[in-house]
């Protein structure tokens, strides 16, 4: 099994509702494939570079995971029939970029922790 990354941007003009459903289906495809998922996170709406489909916003999401070949190609073929999915890029990582997630992880971890102790 190797590790992959994939980030969504899903379209902007979907309610809260319809977003977490989006994701709630790739994640379940994922799951349904054998994976396992390690990391998720919901970067939000975010500006785009240039203008795709004619939005100049996005929601961006994030999942990290392992998986046989054969469920990146589902995950794909689900990702380019979805119409609230307006691009998507998924990424085999090497030891080195594992090891990143790892501490990356970590590090996040740390920070939310110490955030709500702040609010504490």
């Amino acid at each position: 099994m190797n590790n992959y990354e994939t980030v969504f941007i899903m379209n902007p003009v979907l309610s809260e509702e319809q977003m977490r459903e989006t994701v709630k289906k790739f994640t379940k495809s994922l799951k349904d494939n054998g994976t396992k998922i390690g990391n998720e996170e919901y970067w939000g709406l975010k500006k785009l570079k240039y203008p795709i489909q004619k939005k100049n916003t996005g929601f961006y999401y994030f999942i990290e995971f392992e998986a046989e070949g054969k469920a990146i190609a589902d995950l794909e073929i689900q990702l380019k029939r979805d119409e609230r999915i307006m691009r998507w890029l998924t990424v085999r990582l090497d030891k080195y970029a594992v090891e990143y997630a790892e501490r990356r992880r970590k590090r996040l971890s740390t920070n939310k922790s110490e955030k709500e102790e702040a609010v504490s």
